[in-house]
């Protein structure tokens, strides 16, 4: 029997439901909208209109949404001047920087800029330790949003062998640890990774976020196998052979539909909680007597 394909459009759907409440609910008593702040460097079409998405995304739920765009001439100092002064804004919530960036951009000094608590994408050293430790933080969004995706299937990693391909900072890593700390067995695999077929086909869940296109298999696939496929190459392609996959897991992601519709809620759902972290009620001054 073909596997059942996992919704992540309708996963989305849900976490942007109750975030649209809880954005409302902040409006209501605080007086202004939760802050989603952007940054974009440089003129990469497809980062233009992932910001685009993002910010249509953040009005439809009822944040406000910043864009800073930088020309690719800044340098890395400058892009650092200005995380540090939406960190220092008392009226922004959560900060986006928009990845990849030029090559001459110090990424990582960059991210390091950004406050913990507006590191709502989970983009940080200090989000990375706080999900490594299963401690309060923001999470890494894609791996969260992963997250929502075994939880809404009731896929439960405990005790399960889950193998994840590929090791981004911000995806295959984290990603590992989140589910380390929902008490599954993980390995990573990655470029140099000897047996492969192997590796993955011990797997009761594979992760696949290396940014190949079709570089998993269909046939490594253990049968009943859970299969989230992270990976968006040209020509809307997964890193994951679809079609021969499906024949053989009992779940799937695909591509467009998957992963990708929860990473953005999740982003958003993080926001209107560092607004709610954020905001301190006004005290009424005391009577005078």
């Amino acid at each position: 029997m073909p596997a059942a394909i996992i919704d992540g459009t309708r996963v989305a759907q849900a976490i942007l439901d109750q975030t649209r409440k809880e954005a409302a609910n902040f409006h209501t008593i605080s007086g202004r909208k939760p802050c989603l702040a952007t940054v974009l460097v440089g003129d990469d079409p497809a980062s233009h209109t992932y910001v685009r998405m993002k910010a249509n995304r953040c009005r439809s739920t009822g944040l406000e949404s910043r864009s800073h765009h930088v020309p690719t001439a800044r340098t890395t100092g400058g892009v650092i001047d200005l995380v540090a002064s939406l960190s220092a804004d008392d009226t922004v919530d959560g900060i986006l920087v928009q990845h990849p960036m030029p090559p001459h951009i110090d990424e990582r000094a960059v991210f390091e800029a950004i406050a913990p608590t507006k590191d709502v994408d989970g983009v940080t050293m200090a989000s990375f330790a706080a999900m490594s430790l299963d401690a309060p933080g923001f999470h890494s969004c894609t791996p969260a949003g992963i997250m929502h995706l075994l939880d809404a299937y009731d896929v439960d990693p405990t005790g399960m062998h889950a193998v994840v391909i590929g090791r981004s900072p911000i995806l295959g890593k984290p990603v590992g640890m989140l589910l380390l700390a929902r008490d599954a067995t993980v390995t990573y695999c990655h470029s140099r990774t000897t047996n492969l077929p192997q590796t993955v086909a011990s797997a009761d869940i594979v992760i696949a976020a290396v940014g190949r296109p079709e570089l998993v298999k269909g046939h490594w696939i253990k049968p009943q196998a859970v299969v989230i496929d992270a990976g968006y190459n040209p020509g809307n392609i997964g890193d994951v052979e679809y079609t021969a996959a499906a024949d053989r897991a009992r779940l799937i992601t695909p591509v467009p539909g998957g992963v990708g519709p929860t990473t953005i809620a999740v982003l958003l759902q993080q926001t209107v909680q560092a607004a709610q972290k954020h905001w301190q009620p006004v005290e009424a001054s005391p009577t005078q007597v």
